[in-house]
């Protein structure tokens, strides 16, 4: 059984929910929006191994959101859409989707794509170093292709914000990080918001690594910012 995860944005009930049916007959988990705005925010929030997005959606459309998610995620995309103009198709594909699909479309067709991504993607992980992917630090192993985190093999279920900005701080191990880095980097240079928002992310990190374990694995710089030490 295949053990990935799918999110479908897709604003027709109907079709969405046969997407649901047949991909989890396939033993895909699946996750489902019916507005743009929503998606995005929901495929950047959790984790999700290929999205399945519609361009024709209410609030924002599936250019738009492709556009921003591809700011911040290199997640396989495949598009779908009513229109057969070869346009929009290069549109899409120029913005950074993976694959593209008019409707309607032969779900044997779709599920074929799908499983052509995902053995693309398994053999490239396969031809990298083993252990090019993965921050070690006080015990702390992070896999960036299992999108994992552990502390001496007991796993450490993180939000895919909180694995960003794990992998950020550690990948920038014994530098002082500012807040302003950390937005930058962790929530993109669109992000409006307040500061704050990296001292409640860095509590929830704490809470589960540093207070869970009994390590000192984050350090607060007074005035600055925060720093990963690997002594």
């Amino acid at each position: 059984m295949p053990d990935k995860k799918i999110l479908i944005i897709e604003d027709e009930y109907n079709i969405a929910r046969f997407l649901q049916l047949e991909l989890e007959h396939e033993g895909y988990e699946v996750g489902i929006s019916h507005d743009g705005r929503e998606g995005l925010d929901k495929a950047c929030s959790d984790y999700f191994d290929l999205l399945i997005l519609d361009v024709m959606l209410p609030s924002l459309n599936g250019v738009e959101v492709l556009r921003r998610l591809r700011q911040k995620s290199d997640m396989p995309v495949v598009m779908l859409t009513a229109k057969d103009e070869m346009n929009d198709k290069i549109l899409g594909l120029d913005i950074g989707a993976d694959d593209y699909m008019t409707k309607p479309f032969a779900i044997e067709e779709l599920l074929a794509r799908i499983r052509v991504i995902f053995k693309r993607m398994d053999n490239y992980k396969a031809s990298k170093p083993q252990n090019d992917s993965i921050l070690r630090i006080k015990g702390v192993n992070l896999d960036i292709d299992r999108y994992t985190v552990t502390y001496k093999e007991k796993n450490i279920d993180l939000t895919k914000r909180e694995f960003e900005l794990l992998k950020y701080m550690m990948q920038n191990k014994n530098l002082v990080i500012t807040r302003e880095m950390i937005l930058a980097k962790v929530w993109g240079y669109e992000y409006m918001g307040d500061t704050n928002v990296v001292d409640v992310y860095i509590r929830y990190l704490r809470s589960k690594i540093d207070d869970q374990f009994g390590i000192k694995l984050i350090h607060t710089i007074r005035g600055v910012g925060y720093q990963i030490k690997d002594e």
